[in-house]
């Protein structure tokens, strides 16, 4: 199984089970297996936690952009979510597009295999 970026996880991160395997150049790639304790009530992955799996691997990318350490803040995050997930392991892979000085705008996609399932867009607070 695949470790963690070494420091780059929070506890919440790692109560939800996600390993972040990149965090650099403005780029992340977090993933996260699916869990009875995930689980909404329709037997999928609750929204919730796929968000957190989003805003994870976004907030990584926006990081790696300050060496690593926490230096921005989500403002606000648009996703659209496209297919459930019912077992296995998602990935997510975030690349900020615009890093500027005062924000970061950050795309991010969440797949199964070859499968979308999720596509989001945040913009982050440089601190």
């Amino acid at each position: 199984m695949s470790q963690s970026v070494a420091g780059n996880d929070s506890a919440f991160s790692q109560l939800l089970g996600m390993r972040i395997l990149k965090a650099e150049q403005g780029e992340s790639e977090v993933r996260m297996s699916m869990q009875d304790k995930l689980l909404n009530l329709h037997g999928k992955m609750h929204g919730g936690a796929l968000f957190s799996l989003i805003d994870t691997a976004l907030g990584q990318a926006s990081h790696s952009l300050f060496e690593g350490k926490p230096g921005s803040v989500t403002l606000e995050c648009k996703v659209n979510y496209i297919r459930g997930v019912s077992d296995g392991e998602i990935v997510c892979r975030a690349k900020v597009i615009h890093p500027g000085r005062k924000t970061h705008v950050i795309e991010a996609e969440v797949h199964q295999n070859d499968k979308l399932v999720a596509k989001a867009q945040a913009t982050f607070a440089c601190l």
